[in-house]
């Protein structure tokens, strides 16, 4: 797991961990341009090699992969002393961070790694310690020394920590500190009440219990003042004192963004798996909704993030998560299984075959929980009690005794410090 916590260096280690960041850049963009070269000069035509273009390199020359530059490292710091200053094993995973990229590109087509711009290096790993470097209220880093932290959760017992990335983000300094024990979790299996969640613009949520919550909309109320700071930004004159003040508001002003609707969103997923035992939701690929016409509103919710967030809770809660087929769960009775064509403007859901009427993103949570339901109530899962099937919509055949059934209740907001 990854542990975050606020550090405090002082100026000199301020100073220290950004030209660190500023050698790693070089040596990824460095590093990048030797791939380039080389994969540039072996796939011009053969016919016109010399008229577009011609790069003297040997034809026997092997491609300068992960291995290979890293074992250049050791003979390049004597000529740059630069790169000697930083800790070797920090200047290694640099590398590695661009071959990790490049694995990427060959394995998806898509996304060639690119040059970094000046400040575009922001973290710095520490990948390997001989014991814990956290001692009380600080944290010992190789060849800076101690640095203040915020330890406002202790380390578990039975962990130990891995490795540290100092991140920075505007002027802000954070320490994500990976920990790692030694034991098995085993993946939670379906058990206990479920829950069908519904997620859009309209209600940020409305879960198959009837719980309703409004979407917050972090960026639109913040927008104004975002606006006003970037006006302000666009008249200093760049790589100027007041122009790199005026570039931390704007980026402080984005990570209260980031950071407030994170915090919204583990406090749901908290409230969620604090009231039911199994989580179902859609299958959804926001990335392509957030390319229409109200993409602002879809990235300013922020739904990709909060389903990982969600799955992230309930492996570490034991409640089981899984994932439904989106297609038609808003044009479907949950009671009747009937097809019920509605437009998007129309947000109650009438069912003219059984008259089953409730609010309409309800409607679609009970769907994708009956759909799950079906989908975890396999041949593998017989002989095992998983789940009460009672309250199942449209299952009235079976004994109601034992279960509640959420459908008749009256929606109420679901409260985020549940």
């Amino acid at each position: 797991m990854n542990y975050r916590y606020r550090v405090y260096p002082n100026i000199a280690q301020q100073e220290q961990l950004s030209e660190w960041m500023e050698t790693c850049k070089v040596a990824y963009n460095y590093a990048l341009a030797e791939i380039k070269d080389w994969l540039n000069s072996r796939k011009c035509s053969i016919d016109r090699c010399s008229l577009e273009r011609e790069y003297i390199l040997p034809a026997d020359l092997p491609f300068p992969s992960e291995n290979r530059q890293l074992n250049a490292l050791p003979k390049v710091k004597k000529v740059f002393l630069r790169l000697g200053e930083v800790p070797s094993q920090v200047l290694q995973q640099a590398i590695k961070q661009l071959h990790r990229g490049w694995e990427t590109f060959q394995t998806r087509g898509t996304g060639f790694p690119r040059f970094k711009k000046y400040g575009q290096f922001k973290s710095l790993l520490f990948p390997q310690f001989k014991e814990s470097p956290i001692s009380g209220d600080t944290i010992l880093l190789p060849k800076i020394g101690a640095i203040h932290i915020n330890l406002h959760r202790p380390i578990p017992e039975g962990f130990a920590v891995k490795q540290v990335r100092i991140v920075k983000k505007a002027d802000i300094w954070y320490a994500s500190i990976a920990i790692q024990s030694d034991v098995k979790v085993p993946d939670p299996m379906p058990h206990g009440h479920p829950i069908g969640v519904d997620i859009g613009l309209e209600k940020f949520l409305a879960t198959s219990d009837g719980k309703l919550v409004k979407p917050p909309k972090f960026f639109r109320k913040m927008q104004s003042k975002l606006k006003l700071l970037q006006g302000r930004l666009s008249r200093k004159k760049k790589r100027s004192k007041n122009y790199e003040k005026q570039r931390i508001k704007v980026a402080r002003m984005h990570h209260t963004i980031d950071n407030t609707r994170k915090d919204f969103h583990f406090k749901q997923a908290h409230a969620l798996c604090g009231s039911a035992d199994m989580v179902f939701m859609e299958d959804l690929d926001y990335r392509i909704m957030a390319k229409g016409m109200l993409g602002k509103h879809m990235l300013d919710g922020g739904f990709g993030q909060f389903r990982s967030i969600v799955k992230y809770v309930c492996w570490k809660l034991g409640k089981f998560f899984a994932e439904v087929n989106s297609r038609g769960t808003s044009q479907e009775c949950p009671e009747c299984s009937a097809t019920v064509k509605k437009p998007l403007k129309v947000r109650v859901h009438s069912c003219p075959e059984c008259a089953f009427t409730t609010d309409r993103d309800v409607a679609s949570g009970l769907v994708i929980r009956n759909r799950d339901i079906d989908l975890v109530s396999t041949d593998g899962w017989s002989g095992k009690e998983t789940v009460c099937a009672g309250v199942l919509a449209g299952l009235g055949q079976l004994n109601l005794a034992k279960c509640r059934n959420p459908v008749r209740e009256k929606p109420e907001t679901l409260r985020s410090d549940s």
